[in-house]
């Protein structure tokens, strides 16, 4: 028998849901910057986001880095306009810093996913410029989910360690620029030495990937237990070591490659230190400021080259041997796109449920950590610093709102 006292609360249909959903459009401009080649959203995932509502806005050519085209983008029900109109949209992604002309486009109070970016060019401009645009500006790079995790910059150190080391096996096979030699040798002949510096999640990456192509792997770190826990998660193979000066530098001595990560205490071998490296050995630096492992090295952005160029020898010039490669990870831009789609797809739809950038940051003390500017004001004190203004506190800010 049916009670008919019982009040039914009517709950709103899918229909409805996805119609509000439908307002929040995604920007995705393409990367004007020539180190920057990685694109955050493969034709599947733009699929997976219109079919959920959201309306995607992207400039033509925005994929040509990773080699997708227009077409295989408007099939997922992705609309093409102009750069401009990407801009004004109320989230925009774009991966490397935006000029100062494009920031003056965006809309006031969109939300902005980048990387952090602390190096930028004309950084003190930019970030007045996001201020005064009360940009809401988040460094997906910086993102810490519930559980401790950073999602996209663990996905990016994987890709960038792994990439390193496939790099390196390439440059070192190539007869005419390279030694013409294999990473792993063969019977009868010894296998590369690959010193890696760090046991981050990118140092463990490209340890995996030297291992599997048969090489002989040294891991260095200061952090004992950072290193226990890695060198158990690799599964054996690696031999683990304190950053000891003497061991080290035996190390060095015999390298064929380097590859340099983030470290608590970082390592800076000097130029006295790199008259020990061999001659034509490799050097790669995935931390998060390159350059200041092997301070004296020239600089290699391999986001710039599809080929990277192999040392220089040049007879009576010592600096000539040695080159100190970076930006990986932007050398296999596809990949990289591949792994950030779920990751982006993840996070926007929790941004869509929240209705809104604010109410997300409000909720979720993982994109607070993440955030460098918010409504006009500096929260993220190397931003602050950049820009010369005073920095707030994002938890305050968001208290009294």
């Amino acid at each position: 028998m049916i009670d008919n006292r019982v009040e039914l609360t009517p709950l709103p249909s899918p229909l409805e849901a996805a119609t509000c959903r439908r307002r929040l459009t995604i920007g995705l401009p393409k990367c004007m910057t020539r180190s920057e080649r990685r694109f955050p959203l493969t034709p599947e995932a733009a699929r997976n986001l219109t079919e959920r509502g959201f309306c995607l806005l992207m400039e033509p050519g925005a994929a040509e880095s990773i080699h997708y085209p227009d077409g295989a983008y408007s099939k997922g029900g992705v609309r093409f306009v102009t750069r401009r109109e990407t801009l004004q949209a109320d989230i925009v992604i774009h991966l490397a810093p935006l000029s100062v002309p494009d920031i003056g486009q965006l809309r006031k109070g969109a939300l902005l996913l980048t990387l952090a970016n602390f190096g930028r060019r004309e950084g003190q401009e930019v970030v007045r410029r996001l201020l005064e645009r009360r940009v809401i500006n988040i460094a997906i790079d910086l993102i810490v989910d519930g559980y401790g995790h950073r999602p996209f910059a663990d996905v990016m150190a994987e890709v960038s360690g792994r990439a390193a080391v496939t790099i390196a096996s390439g440059m070192m096979a190539d007869s005419e620029r390279g030694k013409g030699i294999l990473m792993g040798g063969v019977a009868g002949v010894s296998p590369c030495e690959v010193v890696i510096l760090g046991s981050d999640l990118a140092a463990s990456a490209a340890a995996r990937s030297a291992l599997g192509l048969g090489a002989m792997v040294r891991m260095f770190d200061s952090d004992v237990y950072r290193l226990r826990a890695s060198l158990r998660q690799i599964g054996g193979g690696v031999i683990g070591s304190s950053i000891h000066p003497r061991a080290l530098e035996n190390a060095l001595r015999t390298a064929d490659v380097v590859i340099s990560t983030d470290l608590d205490c970082p390592v800076v071998v000097e130029a006295s230190g790199e008259t020990l490296l061999k001659r034509g050995v490799l050097v790669f630096d995935l931390s998060s400021e390159p350059g200041r492992a092997f301070p004296t090295m020239p600089l290699r952005d391999l986001g710039e080259n599809a080929a990277p160029e192999s040392p220089d020898y040049r007879p009576g010039d010592p600096s000539s041997c040695h080159l100190c490669y970076c930006n990986a990870g932007s050398a296999v831009p596809r990949t990289a796109a591949m792994a950030l789609s779920d990751t982006f797809i993840t996070m926007l739809d929790d941004i869509a449920g929240c209705e809104g950038a604010s109410s997300a940051i409000q909720l979720t003390p993982g994109l607070q950590d993440a955030a460098l500017t918010f409504l006009g004001k500096a929260v993220n004190p190397r931003v602050a610093r950049i820009a010369g203004v005073r920095h707030y506190d994002i938890r305050l800010l968001l208290s009294l709102s």
